[in-house]
């Protein structure tokens, strides 16, 4: 019994005093318990504090394989989850009876696919699941532990959905993965997690006098952008209307306030929701904006304008022979886009017309090939940015050969970026300064409450004051004159628009395609106090005709219209200027009777945009009525049928009477909701009755003003066959043989993209 004893006090001693280091350490990782304190990720604004991406609280789902088999309630368990989650059973069975190595059940498995960060609903769903499966194993004697857990987490919830998502970016659940502001911006945004150790018991109760460790949590900056919500959705929605129109590889939008070159909206087709990211292809996170190069076409020329005016070089009034040049030394000869030109006329015409002539006499033989190159440079090409968005790529001014020198004036064989051309061309607009792009507005820091507000910058001057006004009255004709200048289609009454259209040949396996083109426009407006500059650029249009002047000249008049309306920019008074609500009237003209071709090409004329409403030849009735007075983003519908073969046409905007008169038309019943003009519509079939429901609103700037639901279609029209464009190419400056472009690359890298091969006997310069 001595012996026993002193055995076993041998072995507490050994325990408690040689080992007991060991021992209490293990005790204590027993007792501890360690919980973690999220860090939240800086949320993202646009300029007016509308959140565009923020945390929001999730919840991640667990099991404890050992105690549900322990319970016997494997396959209640796996029924309920799937139902309640969505995830295959085959894939829940083999978490809740996961073994390790030993051959034992696991404490502990996460429910990655499917279960991890859930929304609040669902969170509920699982808790009510537990809660009855808790009283079936209380019932049945059992322990009322389930084995199944939620644990609060945070997780990252963009409230626009598909708004500015290319700019935003997004972020993976496990960080691993990012985009756009998102990723640029990680480590400001970034939060740092906390923690709280403390003693518990057998319980899980923490001890009153035990140890307690707390670290706290830092949270993210917070980044304001400089986006502007409403101009952003204005910008998109014009942008899937092109889509939805010409079905082009991708379409990019870009507006910016040209005296600070803060970006007001960027946007890309296609587009993507990043709060369900992983439903798309890598093609729609991809931003054309900063990323992608290609050849600009006529809208370069702005640049070369700019600098033949600031070196004396342009006489507005001096005549030259239109038609072709041929290059000195080179059997290469350039071509106007109608290949034979308009015969002897001034520059100021050529710039109209888009002459590429023209500006091979200014670029080539006047500028030369060191002072146009310098010009280039000074307005920022070949250059980033220093815009705050990856993957900025640098492009190429690259020329060396006379062919070269004489195609980079009129913007082939050189490569750039969009934002690049916005920044150029808001230094024409503001009084010749290059402004560094910025999109972020500030960034504050939550803990000490200090934020940092992004100056405008400016790079150089590179133009006169002079220079500047003289060039954005040479634009502004581009597009007022309405007979022949290929901006027309922008034209918006008692506003001055500056703008150039572009309509360049992609280079597909090395050579210039007669069938692909990039069209784009570029412009700035009001001239005399610029507010808004804005550029839009369409890969591939699926009508190889429709050039810059028909398929963006459209999208940017409506865009900087609205735009405009909603900065409380008033048009100029003139004669169709209502003096007291300063807003801009038109007339309507008499087209009952008329053929559809002479009534549109009358209301090309006024630059009024129109819908044909059904496909009959000659106009049967118009609405509004001949000699109405209406607002110039009016639409003017032309009945050329039947009541009995009409479908419904787009009414956004219509007055209440004039929906009332339209629907009544086409035999179909109007259902209004609000008073003043149509903002969206429904259209529904009940029995053999059409049903069109409308929501109307007093007009903009009212303070009953109502905005349209972004999640419902501004139109939601039938399709009626018809047209809805304001032009019947009017605008198309391009022919199959337009000038040439560089094909767009997709991988953010630097270089120009062809070189120019130019045939005698082919029109590769077409107007661009």
């Amino acid at each position: 019994m001595t012996l026993l004893f002193l055995v076993l006090i041998g072995r507490i001693y050994y325990v408690q005093v040689i080992d007991g280091d060991k021992y209490y350490k293990l005790a204590a990782d027993r007792w501890s318990t360690v919980e973690t304190i999220a860090g939240r990720r800086g949320t993202i604004t646009d300029r007016d504090g509308n959140v565009l991406a923020k945390d929001t609280t999730a919840y991640n789902v667990s099991v404890n394989p050992q105690i549900i088999n322990g319970a016997g309630i494997v396959e209640e368990v796996v029924d309920g989850l799937n139902e309640i989650l969505d995830v295959p059973k085959d894939q829940l069975r083999n978490i809740v009876t996961a073994k390790n190595d030993k051959g034992k059940f696991y404490l502990h498995r996460d429910i990655r696919k499917g279960g991890w960060q859930i929304e609040k609903v669902t969170a509920d769903k699982i808790t009510a699941f537990k809660d009855e499966l808790k009283k079936k194993l209380i019932a049945n004697k059992i322990a009322g532990d389930t084995g199944i857990y939620l644990q609060p987490s945070l997780k990252r919830y963009y409230p626009h959905n598909y708004l500015a998502s290319q700019v935003i970016g997004y972020i993976s659940e496990d960080k691993k993965y990012m985009s756009g502001i998102e990723g640029y911006f990680h480590e400001e945004l970034n939060g740092e997690d906390g923690y709280i150790r403390y003693q518990k018991d057998g319980k899980r109760v923490q001890l009153s006098n035990g140890e307690v460790e707390y670290k706290k949590e830092e949270h993210g900056n917070d980044v304001m952008l400089t986006i502007d919500s409403d101009i952003q959705h204005y910008v998109e929605e014009a942008l899937r209307d092109i889509v939805t129109k010409y079905n082009p590889k991708s379409a990019t939008a870009i507006a910016a306030d040209p005296n600070t070159m803060e970006i007001l909206a960027m946007a890309n087709m296609p587009e993507f929701n990043p709060n369900e990211y992983g439903k798309y292809d890598y093609a729609n996170f991809y931003n054309h904006a900063v990323a992608s190069l290609y050849e600009p076409g006529s809208t370069f020329k702005i640049a070369t304008l700019a600098a033949a005016v600031e070196e004396g070089l342009f006489k507005p009034d001096e005549k030259y022979q239109s038609g072709s040049y041929k290059i000195p030394g080179d059997p290469k000869t350039i071509r106007d886009h109608n290949r034979v030109g308009w015969g002897q006329i001034d520059f100021l015409e050529g710039l109209i017309r888009s002459s590429n002539v023209a500006f091979v006499k200014l670029g080539f033989e006047r500028l030369g090939a060191d002072k146009l190159r310098d010009y280039f440079t000074r307005f920022g090409f070949g250059q980033k940015t220093g815009i705050e968005l990856g993957n900025e790529s640098t492009g190429s001014i690259n020329f060396r050969y006379n062919s070269e020198v004489a195609t980079a004036s009129f913007g082939q064989g050189v490569a750039v970026t969009a934002i690049q051309q916005v920044a150029a061309v808001a230094a024409v607009a503001n009084g010749g300064k290059l402004l560094e792009p910025h999109i972020v507005k500030s960034y504050t820091d939550p803990q000490s409450n200090e934020t940092t507000v992004t100056e405008p910058k400016v790079v150089r001057q590179v133009i006169s004051e002079e220079t500047s006004r003289l060039v954005g009255n040479y634009l502004e004709q581009v597009v007022s004159n309405q007979e022949y200048g290929t901006g027309r289609n922008a034209y918006i009454e008692g506003y001055r628009i500056a703008g150039k259209t572009g309509t360049a040949q992609k280079v597909i396996n090395g050579e210039y395609s007669k069938t692909k083109f990039m069209v784009s426009f570029i412009g700035y407006a009001p001239v005399e106090n610029p507010k808004i500059v804005l550029y839009i650029a369409v890969d591939e249009p699926n009508d190889q005709y429709a050039g810059g002047g028909k398929v963006a000249a459209p999208a940017f008049r409506e865009i900087v219209l609205k735009s405009l309306r909603k900065m409380g920019v008033s048009p100029n008074l003139g004669p169709n200027v209502d003096p007291k609500t300063k807003e801009a009237k038109v007339i309507v003209p008499k087209l009952v009777d008329l053929k559809v071709a002479q009534a549109k090409a009358e209301l090309n004329a006024k630059a009024m945009t129109f819908e044909i409403v059904g496909d009959g030849g000659k106009v049967l009735q118009q609405i509004p009525a001949a000699d109405s007075i209406i607002h110039p983003t009016q639409r003017v519908y032309l009945i050329t049928e039947q009541r009995d073969k009409l479908a419904v046409p787009d009414l956004t905007g219509v007055s209440l009477r004039d929906a009332i008169e339209l629907t009544s038309l086409i035999g179909a019943k109007l259902i209004p909701e609000g008073s003043g003009y149509v903002i969206s519509q429904k259209v529904e079939e009940v029995g053999n009755e059409r049903i069109v429901r409308v929501k109307l609103s007093p007009p903009f700037g009212s303070e009953e003003y109502v905005e349209p639901p972004p999640e419902e279609e501004a139109a939601g029209a039938e399709d009626s066959g018809g047209e809805s464009t304001g032009e019947e190419n009017g605008g198309t400056e391009s022919t199959a043989a337009g000038d040439g472009n560089a094909e767009q690359q997709q991988d953010g890298t630097d270089g120009a993209q062809g070189t120019t091969e130019i045939d005698p006997g082919i029109n590769h310069s077409g107007e661009n």
